[in-house]
C-alpha cells in the first residue's frame, strides 16, 4: 500500500455533510483529513451503514473510515475512490486462522478488506491501526471500485457473486463447496475481531 501522503492538499469547502462536518472539526484540507481518520482508533461501529458513525464513536474500520473519506473526495471533486477487495487470509496474514484451515481443509480463507484508490496508487486509513492483522493487504485476489457507502447486503452480494464466478473456479479452491468457504469465513471473521488491539 501506498502511504496517504501521496494524497492532494486541496482545501475544504463546505460541499456537503462530511465536508462541513470536517470543517467544525477545523480541519481545512482532503490531506488532514485523511491524517485526522487514519489517526483514530481502529473499531467495530455499531452502526457501519450510518456515514456520520465514525465521528459519533470516534472509532471505524476499513469500511467506515473509507466511506467518510472516499464520500468527502466526492464532494470536492477529488478522483479517490473506495474499493473493495477480496485476499487470501492465512496465519502470516491473522493469527490463529491455521486452526481454521485445517478444520475446513482449505488453502486460504478468501476474506473482504477496502481500501482507496488514487490513480495508481492504493492507501488503507487502517495501516497501523492495530486492526487485527499482522501485516498489510498487499496482494488481493480480486477488487472493486464500490460507491463510498456501500451496504452490508450489496458488499455480502458482491463477495457472494465473486466466489462462486471466479474464486471457486480457480485452482486452489476448485470441488470446494460455498457453504465450506461461508463456514470459514464466519469463523475467521471472529479470529479476526479477537486480535483488534493486539500488535502484530
Amino acid at each position: 500500500m501506498d502511504h496517504l501522503t501521496i494524497f492532494p492538499r486541496k482545501l475544504i469547502a463546505p460541499s456537503g455533510l462530511i465536508s462541513e462536518k470536517f470543517l467544525s472539526l477545523g480541519i481545512s484540507s482532503f490531506l488532514d483529513a485523511c491524517q485526522y481518520v487514519h489517526g483514530l482508533p481502529y473499531g467495530y461501529n455499531s452502526a457501519r451503514e450510518d456515514i456520520m458513525i465514525l465521528f459519533k464513536e470516534n472509532m471505524g474500520t476499513c469500511t467506515t473510515k473509507h466511506a467518510v473519506i472516499a464520500t468527502l473526495a466526492e464532494e470536492l471533486n477529488i478522483p479517490v475512490y473506495k474499493n473493495i477487495g477480496i485476499y487470501a487470509m492465512t496465519e502470516d496474514i491473522v493469527t490463529g486462522t491455521n486452526l481454521i484451515l485445517e478444520k475446513f481443509q482449505l488453502p486460504y480463507i478468501p476474506m473482504l478488506h477496502c481500501f482507496l484508490e488514487y490513480g495508481d496508487c492504493r492507501v488503507d486509513l487502517t495501516e497501523g491501526n492495530q486492526n487485527g492483522k499482522n501485516t498489510s493487504i498487499e496482494q488481493f485476489l480480486y477488487t472493486e471500485r464500490v460507491i463510498a457507502n456501500i451496504s452490508d447486503k450489496e458488499e455480502y452480494q458482491l463477495f457472494r457473486r465473486v466466489l462462486t464466478q471466479d474464486l471457486l473456479k480457480r485452482d486452489q479452491l476448485k470441488g470446494i463447496k460455498t457453504a465450506t468457504i461461508l463456514h470459514a469465513r464466519e469463523e475467521g471473521l471472529i479470529v479476526l475481531k479477537a486480535n483488534v488491539g493486539n500488535e502484530p
